[in-house]
């Protein structure tokens, strides 16, 4: 593997890891707020949008490569990493507004 190998496989394993890692803390938000620990939710939220966050760091490395004129070779693990990506970020969306409609019922 060159050096642009690495470098890309490394901007998409960073997508794939954060992505999950912002959907995990979006799920935990939701089990908190079940629990009526809206502040644990909350937190959990901001830990969401922090990870997530760092995806889109990594989403904007490949993009920034493509841009500049190099070639971003289009692979099944690429395609994984972005088909992450839109799951977490619908997937906090979600979560956001489960966590309202939980606030809203136990108050």
């Amino acid at each position: 593997m060159n050096d642009i190998e690495t470098e890309q496989m490394q901007a998409i394993m960073g997508l794939i890891v954060n992505a999950g890692n912002a959907r995990g803390f979006a799920k935990e938000a939701i089990d908190a707020a079940r629990e009526k620990n809206f502040a644990e939710a909350r937190s959990k939220l901001d830990e969401a949008n922090s990870a997530l966050n760092d995806a889109h760091n990594s989403q904007t490395a490949m993009l920034t490569k493509e841009a500049s004129g190099d070639h971003v070779p289009l692979t099944l693990l690429m395609v994984h990493s972005q088909d992450h990506l839109m799951t977490a970020i619908t997937y906090i969306d979600l979560s956001k507004e489960l966590v309202a409609v939980y606030e809203r019922i136990y108050k």
